[in-house]
């Protein structure tokens, strides 16, 4: 019997709804990043430097700004991102997350309702939630006792979770998890 698995594309839009960028777009910007140099980014994307020129052109007229800077001579010689198109960048990455932790886990399909034990969910009532740079913890009231999940913090800020929130702790064999009616 064949596995189904589940596949998801992601892109940004603008507010007109057109597509900014997507998987490539986001992974030559990260390329530029990394690299400091277009040409390079290239070759490490393996794309010709006119396609990505293409791509940047694209990106900029969906945002409507530049999203690199060349600067020419001298040892800070190279092509650097905009604000803008690290802003883009983070988001980008930040949705890409959430998809990885809900998605593409299988986790995710057992909390939306397929093949999770009952004995694995207990509800609790969030009692604090501490949010880092990177991960939140989440301290929950489960009688007779309290426990803490540490999730990420787009986890954490896309369930909207709050102090005295409803959620349901979902635990697996190395983690808990929190879902949230």
């Amino acid at each position: 019997m064949e596995r189904t698995q589940v596949k998801t594309k992601l892109w940004l839009v603008n507010s007109k709804g057109e597509p900014i960028m997507g998987e490539g777009k986001a992974s030559l910007l990260k390329a530029i990043k990394e690299e400091g140099s277009l040409n390079k980014a290239c070759k490490k994307e393996k794309i010709s430097y006119k396609h990505a020129w293409l791509l940047l052109k694209e990106i900029e007229e969906g945002v409507e700004e530049p999203v690199i800077i060349k600067k020419r001579g001298g040892k800070d010689q190279g092509t650097f991102l905009t604000e803008k198109a690290m802003n883009l960048l983070d988001v980008y990455n930040t949705y890409q997350n959430i998809l990885a932790q809900t998605v593409y886990d299988r986790t995710f399909w057992e909390v939306i309702g397929l093949k999770i034990s009952a004995r694995n969910q207990m509800i609790g009532k969030v009692l604090d939630i501490e949010k880092g740079d990177i991960v939140a913890k989440v301290k929950i009231q489960i009688e007779p006792a309290t426990i803490t999940a540490v999730i990420t913090k787009e986890a954490a800020e896309a369930l909207d979770i709050k102090k005295n929130d409803k959620v349901t702790a979902i635990v697996k064999a190395t983690e808990v998890m929190i879902g949230k009616e």
